[in-house]
């Protein structure tokens, strides 16, 4: 498919002070964007009048240049359909390079391309099962109807219509009551929490974080200055009381309550009700991040952490990431109605806010009733591969196995606690084969003991897929380094 035409004065601004000729001057420019693959073969240029005008020189000095790149074999003139790169010429990445200096050059312009997630990936949705078709009608119809108001700035909290979507499925689906001036539209659970450190926390206020835990939780908190408190988790979620006991005075706590990264597990109500009053009694806020609530298989979703807030501590963080796709790179908090202001001048002060376009599309998915109708059928899909791959890895490795299978998410947890090898050798001998494995003792500090492989199912298509990664990883974790 021919390239979309490159900007002429982004490749070609010429130099009227330089002796060289200006003819001379846009030659040797489109023979560099060519050799460099800028220009590739088959990509159509400006015709020599359009460039004239953007350049501000006469037509004659342009088909000057042109002739001299047709005649050495550059261009190639198509009739009426224009002048293209002549498509005989070698591709940039198999062209014979005449120095190591245009080497290096080629190598600095050449970008990895996306590939697709590897098997077994943690946190990526069905991507085999978004309905395609329908966004694009979407996008298209959004795209069509664009008026000189939605092209310029939005507002940096989040575009109208996506904020009074997200308030009224809260309100239905999750039990948070919120009005849509207390939604805050991010680029995803990242930016959220940065939002937030930057609204409410100041440098070295100690954070409660769980342990094992989200990994990128630390790292945002920490690069803006704040001090993380790992805080133990057992089968019942947050150890409130080992909380007190290290940082009673912490000023925030970020949990995830509803199935908990990485382990699954769901707190209980007598340990979301002690952290509430933790958290009132200590004048600290609570970060509930709600990643894939939305996700459980025995029952309906639990509801939220902030359904339970009587005090206002609760900012409940979610994000599309892991319910629609997450090349979206949108995200959402939920703030107590005193902190608006400071929220909206940390969003206005922060960023522009996240394109208006995706906003505007996501809101519309989610008024006309495809949001529910989408994760009501991901719910169902992704039980049937969670089952898959589960009996897949029983019937490669039998009870040399221990399936860790919490009442929702969208990963499982498998242990082989009768391999001599820790989990973290286990993982790199499953990476080098392809299968993006983790190991849980990497989600937790020095303390915590716990061993397995996490691993993704939510991107497995049949049970002849799953048991043809079961049998790769078996493979893979019975090949000695």
């Amino acid at each position: 498919m021919t390239q979309k035409k490159k900007s002429p004065t982004a490749l070609l601004a010429i130099d009227r002070a330089m002796s060289t000729p200006l003819h001379r001057q846009i030659y040797e420019r489109f023979r560099t964007a060519i050799e460099q693959g800028l220009l590739r073969p088959g990509d159509r240029v400006a015709s020599a009048r359009s460039l004239a005008s953007e350049l501000g020189v006469a037509r004659g000095t342009v088909e000057a240049a042109y002739n001299q790149l047709a005649g050495e074999g550059y261009f190639s003139p198509q009739g009426q359909a224009g002048t293209v790169v002549s498509p005989s010429l070698p591709s940039p990445r198999s062209a014979r390079r005449t120095s190591r200096q245009a080497e290096a050059r080629a190598a600095e312009q050449e970008l990895a391309a996306p590939a697709p997630p590897p098997p077994l990936q943690l946190g990526i949705p069905a991507l085999d099962a978004f309905p395609r078709k329908l966004w694009a009608r979407l996008v298209s119809r959004r795209a069509r109807a664009t008026t000189a108001a939605d092209m310029f700035y939005g507002d940096p909290s989040g575009h109208p219509l996506l904020r009074t979507a997200i308030a009224a499925y809260l309100r239905v689906s999750r039990g948070v009551a919120c009005h849509p001036s207390q939604v805050f539209v991010t680029g995803g659970y990242r930016a959220s929490l940065a939002l937030i450190s930057h609204a409410l926390l100041a440098r070295d206020d100690r954070v409660w974080v769980e342990d094992p835990g989200y990994p990128p939780t630390q790292e945002v908190l920490r690069s803006a200055g704040q001090r993380t408190v790992p805080v133990p988790v057992d089968e019942e979620g947050l150890v409130v009381a080992r909380g007190m006991r290290k940082a009673a005075k912490a000023k925030m706590a970020v949990v995830t309550p509803s199935h908990q990264a990485p382990l699954g597990v769901s707190m209980s109500l007598a340990r979301r009700l002690q952290l509430l009053d933790w958290a009132s009694q200590a004048k600290a806020w609570i970060v509930e991040d709600d990643y894939d609530g939305e996700y459980r298989y025995a029952g309906p979703p639990l509801p939220a952490l902030k359904s339970l807030d009587r005090h206002d501590r609760v900012l409940y963080a979610g994000s599309f990431s892991k319910v629609l796709y997450p090349g979206l790179a949108l995200g959402y908090v939920v703030v107590p109605d005193a902190l608006r202001g400071a929220f909206g001048e940390a969003a206005r002060t922060g960023s522009n806010g996240c394109p208006q376009l995706t906003q505007a599309v996501v809101a519309d998915f989610m008024h006309e009733g495809h949001f529910s109708r989408h994760l009501k059928k991901m719910r169902l899909l992704y039980a049937r591969r969670r089952h898959m791959l589960a009996a897949a890895l029983l019937k490669a490795f039998g009870n040399e196995v221990r399936i860790d299978l919490q009442g929702g998410g969208m990963h499982l947890i498998a242990r082989f606690d009768r391999r001599r090898e820790g989990d973290e050798e286990l993982a790199r001998r499953a990476q080098r084969a392809g299968l993006n494995c983790q190991p849980l003792s990497a989600r937790g500090t020095a303390s915590f003991r716990d061993a397995g492989l996490l691993m993704g199912f939510t991107n497995i298509g049949s049970a002849i897929h799953a048991q043809q990664l079961a049998t790769m990883l078996r493979t893979a974790l019975d090949r000695k380094p």
